[in-house]
């Protein structure tokens, strides 16, 4: 996120829920013009919004997943947006806040709702599969066709359910059938329309059943009211969509049918300051059939409105079309639209429909370039190249060694007989009446818009220390910045990083005894913690030669956190890459215990390169690492495009320590070495009998663990 100036200190927060059409265009248009004054952010159980026009042609294999995906994470970096990636299950109005089942509420000035409906016909069972949200079907429509499927039954002809059984049958050659309750398909269209539909469907063997209203899905069959079956290995609802539960139980003003009542504003007729669009909005006085199309084009209207909603401004209203044209795929090249009674197919429709679905995502997927990284004059050296202004966040923005090295040369600290390990390594050892106690401390500034997650990987990332040396922790001392904002803001950016790093800290059975606040540049939070030893002191120098190198996590969260921040990145990478930064390396610890470990850190700001070097001049020993390493999905792509951390290349001047065999010393294999990590794994030397042991035991409780190389009697390499 971007540090505020005082001519554009936040004051509002505007906060939108769901990724669907109509806030993708909120994001976009605020991103071309930012609104000083107001912060924004995005709220979505998926990081990839799907744009349902385009989900046939996926099944059909005409369209790989990122073509009908809209990337919130990039979308959201591009807006200058705070991207949390979660599932709200509630609404407080009278907090202004949204509530989730497994984190803090969120606090809005603004709330936007574009969710979407639940599906109509019922919940997903193991035997039947809504086909929205889109985001659930997709996961369950791959697991279906690598069990090999041979036969589904789809409930609902509408456009959906019509659209979708012709481009089963047209790419996966799956046997369909199509069961509706009405009297024909495609309620609503031209009679011309649906009489090329069913051309269509009969064209492809797909036999089509009105009348039938299904009573209940079990295993194998599908069966009526009337008592008809169908036979099948799985049903896919495309009935509709009803409302959400929670819309009406929150108390806000909805139809007779459950949905947010909007006015022509698309604000709520009962609480001021809300917005809904999509399907799970209705229009007092306008109903209109629920359709992709009116989202899409109440997107300007939100946008605008959003913005006058939270500083000011006149509104406008939003005046949906009558008729909207609806373009149905048949699966065979071609395509027939109809609106009202105007009706035309053929291949042209089929292309004419492609060029508007590509048309629409290109919008979203291909952003105006973001703020060129000018060089930083300050960081150039004798080479004339200097690094990006962007600085990151996270570990990334750590001193580099070099320059921490020579400070603490010049310092010359002095220690008296109670520290028993001082400065050098993962935590400092000191001895009290009591016995010794672990001591470390950590901290940076933000490196991801969701506070609360970024509260957490803080304290895994402090605590690492204390793990690393075989320390219990008992105590936390937290020293926490907050730039200037609305008091309202500061207070809940606040909470939410606190709240995540004591839901860490519970877990681990840490008090957070105090700190100290301030107002600073960016969000930004630091720990001092302290632990008891309950066995043998893991240290840096305790590596032997014959070992292997375990490593507990992958490595790229440097050049993901950058791809990010440049809106390179992908989300479903991002995710990855939080989810793995907020794991706890407390289980490992025991794990490599009961293995024999002998030297053990963890990775940090300094990179794998960095810390095993540290390790090797304690241990008097040398080293190899054996490629491939682990690598969180997407760090590769991002680094072979010149994506890395600011911090990248002072890491880098670790790798000359080392031989480096048979690949490039530029390839992404090798730099991933010098990637500064944040909350990253263990590094721990375990003797080679017991390795495959506990490589498969970390694995077993979840972590990314791997071999990554062995201790030898000299030496650095680094070997393909």
């Amino acid at each position: 996120m971007k540090s505020a100036t005082l001519a554009a200190v936040p004051i509002r927060d505007i906060v939108l829920l769901g990724g669907g059409h109509a806030h993708v265009q909120v994001l976009k248009r605020f991103g071309m013009r930012p609104a000083a004054g107001a912060r924004l952010a995005i709220v979505a159980r998926e990081p990839h919004s799907p744009y349902s026009g385009m989900l046939p042609g996926f099944v059909a294999g005409i369209y790989e997943y990122d073509d009908v995906h809209i990337d919130l994470a990039r979308l959201a970096a591009f807006a200058d947006a705070r991207f949390v990636a979660a599932e709200a299950t509630g609404l407080d109005l009278a907090g202004q806040c949204l509530t989730f089942d497994d984190r803090p509420p969120l606090r809005y000035d603004v709330l936007s709702i574009n969710t979407g409906g639940v599906p109509e016909s019922g919940a997903a069972s193991a035997f039947a599969t809504p086909v929205k949200p889109i985001g659930a079907f997709l996961p369950k429509w791959r697991e279906l066709l690598a069990g090999g499927i041979r036969h589904v039954t789809i409930v609902g002809a509408g456009a959906g359910g019509v659209e979708l059984a012709l481009a089963i049958a047209a790419g996966e050659g799956i046997q369909c059938t199509l069961v509706d309750a009405g009297d024909g398909i495609l309620d609503g269209f031209s009679a011309a329309a649906r009489r090329r539909a069913l051309r269509a469907l009969q064209g492809r063997g797909i036999e089509t059943l009105t009348g039938f209203r299904a009573a209940k899905a079990e295993d194998g069959q599908v069966v009526a009211e009337d008592g008809r079956t169908v036979r099948t290995d799985h049903v896919l609802l495309a009935t509709g969509v009803a409302a959400p539960a929670w819309a009406a139980a929150s108390g806000l003003a909805t139809d007779a049918d459950g949905f947010v009542a909007v006015d022509g504003t698309l604000q709520s007729t009962s609480h001021r300051g809300v917005f809904a669009a999509g399907d799970v909005a209705a229009m007092v006085g306008q109903p209109r059939p629920k359709s992709g199309v009116y989202a899409v084009r109440q997107g300007a209207t939100l946008a605008r409105n959003l913005r006058a909603a939270a500083l000011g401004g006149r509104m406008r209203s939003f005046k949906p079309q009558r008729r909207a044209m609806a373009i149905i795929g048949l699966g065979n090249g071609e395509a027939v639209a109809n609106r009202g009674r105007l009706t035309a197919a053929g291949a042209w429709v089929w292309r004419w429909k492609r060029w508007i679905d590509l048309r629409f995502m290109r919008k979203f997927n291909e952003l105006p370039a973001m703020d060129a990284e000018p060089v930083d004059q300050l960081a150039q050296d004798g080479s004339g190249e200097g690094q990006p202004a962007m600085r990151c966040g996270g570990c990334g923005a750590k001193l580099g060694a070099d320059i921490l090295r020579r400070t603490l040369d010049r310092l010359a600290i002095e220690t008296s007989a109670a520290t028993v390990r001082g400065i050098g390594d993962d935590a400092a050892l000191v001895s009290l009446a009591s016995g010794q106690v672990a001591v470390s401390c950590d901290g940076f500034r933000t490196m991801i818009g969701d506070a609360y997650r970024f509260g957490r990987i803080s304290a895994h990332h402090a605590l690492n220390d204390l793990f690393a040396m075989g320390a219990d922790a008992r105590f936390a001392l937290a020293l926490a910045t907050v730039p200037l904002m609305a008091d309202a803001m500061m207070e809940e950016d606040l909470f939410q990083m606190m709240a995540g790093a004591l839901a860490v800290f519970r877990e681990h059975g840490v008090d957070l005894v105090g700190g100290h606040s301030a107002e600073g540049a960016d969000l930004g939070i630091a720990f001092t913690v302290f632990g008891g030893l309950g066995g043998e002191v893991l240290a840096k120098g305790g590596l032997r030669a014959g070992e292997k190198l375990v490593l507990t996590k992958p490595l790229g969260t440097g050049a993901v956190l950058a791809g990010a921040m440049r809106g390179k990145a992908r989300a479903r990478d991002v995710v990855a890459a939080i989810d793995s930064m907020d794991t706890s390396n407390a289980s490992a610890v025991g794990v490599l215990r009961d293995h024999g470990v002998g030297g053990c850190t963890d990775v940090s700001g300094f990179g794998l390169a960095g810390h095993l070097t540290e390790m090797t001049r304690a241990s008097n020993v040398g080293a190899v690492l054996n490629g491939p390493l682990p690598q969180l999905p997407g760090a590769a792509d991002l680094m072979a495009s010149g994506i890395v951390s600011s911090l990248q290349r002072n890491n880098e001047q670790a790798l000359d320590d080392f031989v480096i065999r048979k690949v490039r010393p530029d390839a992404p294999t090798v730099r991933i070495l010098a990637d500064p990590q944040t909350s990253g794994g263990l590094l721990a030397g375990v003797p080679a009998a017991a390795a495959s042991s506990c490589i498969v035991e970390l694995r077993r409780l979840g972590y990314g663990a791997a071999v990554v190389g062995e201790v030898t009697a000299t030496g650095l390499a680094v070997t393909a």
